[in-house]
């Protein structure tokens, strides 16, 4: 997506279908669509209108030139306050290669299309369950802290003998709970760092993204 300025951060719902449109820049790299990617652009598009109705504007964040990301939007003021959204990914990584070889098993498609999606700040949501924030990546180098912390909790689980599970998500205010993907299922999980799963939340990634509510700060 262009970083062009935008004005005061200002726009009206028009310019939100043209900023979704242009999540699929002509020059990207091609992204196998699947419900999970269709998921997440239906949950940006909503989000962006939830902030539009709340402040009139993006996102915004401080402004960090030591951690760029091609979320920002524009310059940033004289507070040091820059707006933001999210982006399409438009290359390609090889996280989930190193990371089935560093685990010797395949990672779930549902996980890999989730992450390999967007650049993101985490995205406040609202559930059944409560609220959260929906992990992403922010910019490349991003995607090494990612893996660090992906094999971390994956070499837990197998000192434990507990199947493999990743998360995307953590619950607020109280972050001892996180929301996971079953490797081999594909469900998604409600957990609590080095405890076997609590429950199921849903049958699959896509469904739960499709039953959540933006909640913008």
């Amino acid at each position: 997506m262009p970083r062009g300025n935008v004005r005061g951060c200002h726009w009206n719902k028009s310019l939100i279908a043209s900023i979704i449109d242009s999540m699929n820049p002509t020059n990207a790299i091609p992204h196998q669509r699947n419900t999970v990617t269709t998921a997440l652009d239906d949950l940006v598009e909503r989000y962006l209108e939830a902030c539009h109705q709340l402040t009139g504007t993006l996102p915004r964040m401080e402004h960090d030139p030591e951690w760029p990301s091609p979320c920002y939007q524009g310059d940033a003021d004289s507070n040091g306050m820059i707006c933001w959204q999210p982006v399409r990914q438009t290359t390609t990584s090889d996280l989930f290669e190193g990371l089935a070889c560093a685990l010797d098993t395949p990672i779930h498609p549902d996980l890999i299309a989730y992450y390999s999606h967007l650049w993101s700040d985490p995205i406040p949501v609202s559930c059944q369950e409560g609220e959260l924030s929906l992990l992403f990546i922010w910019n490349d180098a991003d995607y090494e802290r990612l893996r660090a912390n992906l094999i971390g909790h994956a070499l837990t689980k197998r000192k434990l003998r507990l199947p493999l599970t990743l998360f995307f998500a953590c619950t607020e205010p109280d972050a001892n709970y996180f929301l996971s993907l079953d490797n081999d299922s594909g469900e998604v999980l409600l957990e609590q760092p080095g405890r076997k799963p609590l429950r199921t939340i849903a049958p699959s990634l896509a469904e739960f993204l499709g039953t959540l509510q933006p909640n913008p700060k």
